[in-house]
């Protein structure tokens, strides 16, 4: 037995010592960008416990090997780590490239909530995951008021558009998760249909100055991103409870996220929050309640080098509209108005009855991403949309359950962007898109439809260049290019298309005359160009500025072309003009930026000249079945808006601060020298807090909001008839309310329950004293007053 065992020894010892151990491995660490030398790499041979580096021309050798596989962990600098598998089979050359990517300090914060980018020439300000959170039982346009500059039009206080420097609706892109909305964003009525429990972070840039997301964004873009995903082996999520007393109201929203490091993550999303009734400081908003249910799911793959992922999200929203601003009449509104007080009040209900609104809104994205070596980075999208909007108005008989407003949008849209990254010192960026739309109109509502059936058809192509100049200037450049057809067929009232002058100017789109009504077929077709430029300078640490230009063109929306009839829970009858032509918009921004240890400091002007701008105003009253109600007309005119934005914070010491963000606005209408309609108020907000990380990192503010009222306005006031006195009477639809002031608080603690898990509490109350109040761009403000006090307790769970 022992010849054996020397025997299997001897041989064993002969074939380790015939293996040749004296391979070497070389090659280089090269920037996967630019191809440029990474001097001073750590390379760590797991398999050896041995280590090198690459020298300054990025060249590495490793002596001694045998042939086999080796692992290799590879670190820098600005650089991921990387570990890869090398297979050694005599002397063995490998090209190791590593993402070198150095971050420059390049965000200047401007408040607790929100920071201005310093690289980019847009005036742009960003909301973060913890500012959002506070925010998760309400709307985006809610959440967006945090940003100077950016206020909201409301119709109710559930319906909340954001306004951003004076414009609003389809003069804004909303993007979500690399996805437009679109959603029948024209109406004033129609809020965006987001959830806000499904972004990671949201960044606001004000003006035409984000040309990869279009060409029409006039008044700017919002864009909701996910939160990132790293790439390791994790597991985490977070739950949000609240409830509040106003409303008596309750929300839930849950995320969970699982990662693997080899690239694969998925993430899924819930939401659901239920209101009753509102309630003013002196009464409850009969009618005003809320249901809403959100889910999302994300799913996907991605290196550095390539990915591809897959979303799916659905909202769905029933929303009651406040019963007293269903109006029968012109009558009732007169009356309304000069009641100073809901004609209708009853106790507190979770019900939602008619009036009101259910929207059902889903998306579905898929897209995939490959960077090449040297290069940069190519995407392609597709994503589809399904928009399904109800409207129910109080009615009697058969139709009492049926919907007044009926309206089906489709949307597909493919996408591609390539960004050329290879020299760190000039970007660029290119694109093109191609959509189709369908919107469907039911005509079994038994109401005259006010949006007609259209296809629409987009294309859009855009080139966009990053240059640095030094180390303290960039510019950038972008031009635009978007074609938009809309073919659509519409009823018309032949009493109507004969009073508009449309048997002149449209005899040829006529393709069926019924008597009493004629069947069209407008087929409108835009060409659009826009272009930005703009530049960034740095001084020093504390000083820098920005300048920006944008040229913008909007072609005008469905509802301004084709609006046609009785809106009838907004009392009045709203029509459209075919002969609208695109607005034209040239803006000039300039911001400066100052920030040292105690004061950080952002102001930002913008002048906004639209040519044509297209806006709705009251030009008399119509006698219906129903009664008489006034006429509301879209028009055009060459418009003029400027202003200022200020966001300052100081910080007293390591515990306190005072924080300031003001507004002020000015919208002319110049060719009639008079105000523009619906023109944000003069606001500002001051906030005092307090933190000290050594009680449970509690955290405190006191914040004080000051609205003037509105002095610059157009006088819109009309006489109408009163058939039952036959009398004529004053319809002032125009004075905006008065000035009002309001105090809030907020807090919160966070309690560490495990290594990995922790509890925030936070308490807020709005309208501390209880204030009675009406804002000036609150559709519902001739009917009521806003919210009174609010009381709110939110629990957050991070796991």
């Amino acid at each position: 037995m022992k010849h054996y065992i020397l025997i299997i020894a001897c041989c064993l010892f002969g074939i380790a010592y015939g293996q040749n151990c004296n391979y070497k491995l070389s090659g280089n660490v090269h920037d996967f960008h630019d191809g440029s030398a990474i001097t001073g790499a750590a390379i760590y041979i797991e398999t050896l416990d041995r280590y090198t580096t690459s020298d300054i021309e990025g060249n590495y050798s490793i002596d001694n090997l045998c042939n086999g596989i080796l692992t290799l962990e590879i670190s820098h600098l600005g650089c991921e780590t990387k570990r890869i598998e090398v297979q050694i089979n005599g002397d063995t050359q490998y090209e190791i490239n590593m993402e070198h990517h150095i971050e420059e300090l390049n965000e200047i914060k401007i408040d607790a909530s929100g920071s201005s980018r310093l690289t980019k020439t847009s005036q742009e300000t960003q909301l973060k995951a913890k500012t959002l959170e506070r925010f998760s039982a309400f709307s985006l346009g809610d959440a967006l008021k945090q940003v100077s500059g950016v206020s909201s039009i409301n119709t109710g206080n559930t319906i909340v558009k954001p306004v951003i420097n004076g414009l609003h609706s389809s003069r804004i892109v909303v993007m979500t998760n690399n996805v437009r909305l679109q959603d029948q964003e024209w109406g004033i009525e129609h809020a965006p249909n987001i959830d806000l429990n499904s972004a990671g972070q949201i960044n606001v840039i004000k003006g035409a100055n984000a040309l990869a997301y279009g060409g029409d964004a006039i008044g700017g873009v919002i864009v909701l991103k996910p939160k990132n995903i790293s790439l390791k082996d994790s597991l985490f999520g977070k739950t949000i409870l609240g409830a509040q007393s106003n409303g008596r109201g309750y929300n839930v929203s849950s995320s969970l996220t699982k990662s693997w490091k080899k690239g694969w993550y998925a993430t899924g999303q819930a939401s659901y929050k239920r209101f009753g009734d509102f309630k003013a400081p002196d009464y409850y908003l009969t009618n005003t309640g809320m249901n809403s249910k959100g889910l999302s799911l994300n799913t996907g793959f991605k290196t550095f080098e390539k990915g591809f992922n897959i979303f799916y999200s659905y909202l769905n929203n029933e929303i009651g509209i406040l019963r007293a601003s269903h109006i029968g009449s012109v009558e009732d509104l007169v009356n309304a108005i000069n009641n100073q007080q809901p004609l209708v009040q009853d106790d507190f209900s979770y019900a939602i009855s008619a009036p009101r609104q259910e929207i059902t809104h889903q998306v579905v994205k898929a897209d995939f991403f490959k960077r090449f070596k040297t290069f940069g980075r190519l995407e392609v999208q597709y994503d589809f949309q399904n928009n399904q909007r109800f409207e129910y108005d109080i009615r009697v008989g058969d139709d009492r359950d049926k919907a007044a407003l009926d309206l089906t949008l489709k949307t597909h849209t493919l996408k591609s962007d390539l960004k050329i990254d290879s020299n760190t010192n000039a970007i660029y960026k290119f694109g093109i898109n191609v959509g189709f739309q369908n919107n469907f109109a039911n005509p079994e509502t038994g109401v005259r439809r006010l949006i007609p059936d259209y296809d629409k058809y987009d294309f859009g192509v855009y080139a966009i260049t990053d240059f640095k100049l030094g180390d303290n200037t960039n510019l950038d450049f972008g031009l635009r290019y978007d074609f938009s057809k809309i073919d659509a067929k519409k009823f018309y009232i032949t009493s109507r298309w004969e009073e508009r002058g449309y048997d002149e100017d449209f005899a040829d789109i006529v393709i069926d005359d019924l008597g009493t009504q004629l069947l069209a077929n407008p087929v409108l077709t835009y060409h659009n160009v826009s272009a930005s430029a703009g530049i960034t300078h740095q001084f020093n640490a504390n000083n820098s500025v920005i300048f920006n230009y944008g040229l913008a063109n909007r072609a005008p929306n469905p509802s301004e072309l084709f609006s046609d009839g009785l809106h009838h829970s907004a009392a009045r009858i709203e029509l459209g003009d075919l002969r609208v032509k695109q607005e034209t918009s040239n803006r000039i921004g300039a911001s400066y930026l100052f920030k040292n240890e105690t004061l950080s400091l952002n102001i930002e002007s913008y002048l906004n000249q639209i040519n044509d701008y297209i806006f709705i105003k009251p030009t008399g009253t119509e006698l219906t079945i129903r009664g008489a109600f006034p006429v509301w007309e879209y028009e055009q005119t060459n418009a003029l808006l400027y202003g200022l934005d200020v966001s300052a914070n100081y910080k007293f010491n390591d515990d306190w601060f005072l924080n300031n963000k003001t507004a002020f606005i000015k919208g002319r209408d110049v060719t009639e020298k008079e105000a523009l309609i619906d023109m944000p108020s003069f606001k500002t907000v001051n906030t005092l807090g307090y933190s000290n990380k050594k009680w449970l990192n509690f955290n405190a503010q006191l914040q004080s909001e000051l609205v003037l009222k509105q002095n610059d306005y157009p006088d819109n006031n009309f006489e109408v008839f009163i058939p039952p006195t036959e009398e004529f009477v004053l319809l002032d639809i125009s004075t905006p309310p008065p000035t009002y002031h309001l105090m809030h608080f907020e807090s919160d603690i966070t309690v560490k329950l495990s290594e990995k898990t922790d509890l925030n509490i936070g308490l807020n109350i709005t309208n501390i004293f209880n204030t009675s109040y009406r804002e000036y761009l609150n559709r519902l403000r001739y009917f009521a007053d806003d919210l009174g006090r609010n009381f709110m307790l939110q629990l957050k769970i991070n796991y």
